[in-house]
C-alpha cells in the first residue's frame, strides 16, 4: 500500500473519467481505482462507469455503501426503497458494470477481488468493475491467509484464431477483389499497428478508421483513407460503397461506423470479423476470426503472401485519397464571410441569428473547422487531442490528420459530455506528454 499514489479528486464523475482516460491511453495495461462516499458520491460515478463499459476500458470503482446491518437506517445520503430494503444507490451500477459485487462480509473480498481482476485484465470482457463497500463492513476485520496478499501477475494473453478460422478467412479474402479494412480500437489495445500495416501493404488494402481506431496509423500513409461512417471522410465512404468485403479489426460496428448499416452498398458485400470478443465477432453475420488482432493479422499476412494475393483496387485508393486531402484543405479553410454565409450543414435554424449570438459570446467569427486546421498544423508532435460529444468528434474524425502515435483520443462509444477535460488530465500521464484537450467552445492546455 505504501507504493500506491493517492490523488485527491474534486468530483466523483470527473475522477472516474480521469481514470478511464488514463487506462485508455495506456492501452488498457494500467488503471486507477476510484473511491467515493455513499449516495450522491457513488451516483456521480455511474455515468463514468457506463462510459468505460461502453468503450471496453477497465475501470475499478470502490463506492461506499449503506450499512449492511441496517441498524442505523436511514443513514445520511441513503435512499430507502420501501419495497426492497436491500436496494441502495449502488444497485444502479449493475446495468453499467461488467462485474458488480456488494461486500457484506469481509471474507467475501477474497473471491470478489479475484473476480474483479479477472474482468479488468480480460481483453474481451473488460469494462467497469464495481465493488460496493458498506460503511460498517469497511471497519470489520478478518484473519486473511497470507497467500491472499501474495503478488500476482495477470498476463494479457494473445489467443490465436484456430486453424479452421484462419483457413476460412484466407479463402474468403481470396474470393474478393476489393476488400476494405475497418480499423477499430482493438488495433490499439492489441498493439497491432505494425501488423495491420504489413497486412495492408502486402495485399494493397485500404484502411478506414473508426473513432476508437483513429490514431493507430499515420493519416499520411497512402493506404489510410481516414474515418468511416456517418462522420467519416470522403475517401473511406466512397470506398465503403464499392467494397465487396469488409475486414473489421477490433471494431464493434457502431451505428456511426456503418451509417446504421447503410454505408456498405455493394449488394454482395461480405464481412470478416477479427475480434477477441465472441460477442462482436458474430456481428453483421460475418465470418468469425476470434482472437488477438496482432496474432490474427500476422497469420493472414503470412498465408496471403504465400498465395500471392493482391486486391484489385489499383489506382482507386490514390484517386480517392487525393480527393479527400483536397476536401481536408477546403474544410480547414472555411471562413465566415458575413451575411449570406452558408454553413457546411444547413438545417431549419436561423443561421444568421446563431452566428450573431456566437460572435456576441466569443467575440470571434472563427469556424470550428478553421480552428481545427490551425491546431492541426501548430500543435507539437507530442500533442494528444481529446474530445467527446457534440459536433467536434465528427469534424475531428472527418479531417484531423493524426501522426499515428496513439495521439487521437475521442470518446464516441458513449459520447459522454464532460469526459474530454478529465480524460485529458488522465491522458497527460501517458509518457509524460502534454495533453491538449479540445472542447466545443475552447482549447484548454493542462
Amino acid at each position: 500500500m505504501a507504493n500506491l499514489a493517492f490523488i485527491k479528486g474534486r468530483n466523483e464523475q470527473g475522477m472516474a473519467h480521469i481514470a478511464t482516460g488514463f487506462a485508455r491511453q495506456m492501452r488498457r495495461h494500467q488503471i486507477y481505482a476510484c473511491t467515493s462516499s455513499v449516495g450522491p458520491g457513488a451516483a456521480n460515478m455511474i455515468t463514468a462507469a457506463a462510459t468505460a463499459t461502453a468503450n471496453r476500458i477497465p475501470l475499478l470503482l470502490l463506492p461506499g455503501d449503506v450499512y449492511a446491518s441496517r441498524q442505523p437506517d436511514p443513514v445520511l445520503q441513503q435512499v430507502e426503497q420501501e419495497h426492497d430494503l436491500t436496494l441502495s444507490t449502488n444497485d444502479a451500477f449493475r446495468a453499467v458494470s461488467r462485474y458488480w459485487d456488494r461486500i457484506t462480509r469481509p471474507e467475501q473480498l477474497m473471491s470478489a477481488c479475484i473476480s474483479a481482476m479477472r474482468v479488468l485484465t480480460d481483453p474481451a470482457d473488460t469494462g467497469a468493475v464495481t465493488l460496493c463497500l458498506p460503511q460498517d463492513v469497511q471497519g470489520e476485520a478478518w484473519d486473511y491467509p497470507d497467500y491472499f496478499f501474495a503478488r500476482r501477475v495477470y498476463r494479457l494473453e494473445r489467443h490465436a484464431p484456430t486453424e479452421p478460422m484462419l483457413n476460412e478467412a484466407v479463402a474468403l479474402i481470396r474470393r474478393h477483389q476489393r476488400p476494405l479494412i475497418v480499423c477499430g480500437g482493438g488495433v490499439k489495445y492489441s498493439q497491432a499497428e505494425e501488423a495491420l500495416l504489413r497486412f495492408a501493404e502486402r495485399c494493397h488494402l485500404p484502411i478506414a478508421e473508426t473513432q476508437a481506431g483513429k490514431g493507430a496509423l499515420s493519416s499520411a500513409h497512402p493506404l489510410n483513407v481516414g474515418g468511416i461512417g456517418e462522420t467519416g471522410s470522403l475517401a473511406a465512404n466512397l470506398l465503403a460503397q464499392e467494397a465487396d468485403l469488409i475486414i473489421g479489426v477490433g471494431t464493434r460496428y457502431t451505428d456511426f461506423t456503418t451509417s446504421s448499416k447503410w454505408i456498405f452498398q455493394n449488394p454482395d458485400v461480405r464481412y470478416l470479423n477479427i475480434n477477441v470478443s465472441r460477442f462482436d465477432v458474430f456481428k453483421l453475420d460475418g465470418v468469425q476470426m476470434q482472437g488477438d488482432a496482432r496474432v490474427a493479422l500476422t497469420q493472414l499476412s503470412e498465408r496471403l503472401a504465400q498465395e500471392h494475393y493482391a486486391s484489385q483496387w489499383g489506382e482507386t485508393i490514390h484517386r480517392v485519397r487525393s480527393q479527400y486531402m483536397a476536401e481536408v484543405e477546403r474544410v480547414y479553410a472555411v471562413e465566415y464571410s458575413g451575411e449570406g454565409f452558408k454553413p457546411e450543414i444547413e438545417d431549419h435554424m436561423d443561421t444568421q441569428k446563431v452566428f450573431e449570438e456566437f460572435n456576441e459570446i466569443t467575440r470571434s467569427w472563427l469556424t470550428q473547422t478553421r480552428v481545427l486546421g490551425v491546431l492541426n498544423r501548430m500543435l507539437p508532435e507530442n500533442a494528444l487531442v481529446v474530445a467527446a460529444a457534440g459536433s467536434l468528434p465528427g469534424d475531428l474524425q472527418r479531417v484531423w490528420q493524426s501522426r499515428g502515435e496513439n495521439d487521437y483520443h475521442v470518446e464516441y462509444g458513449y459520447s459522454c459530455m464532460g469526459y474530454e477535460v478529465n480524460a485529458a488530465l488522465g491522458g497527460q500521464n501517458w509518457r509524460s506528454r502534454s495533453a491538449r484537450c479540445t472542447a466545443s467552445w475552447a482549447t484548454v492546455r493542462s
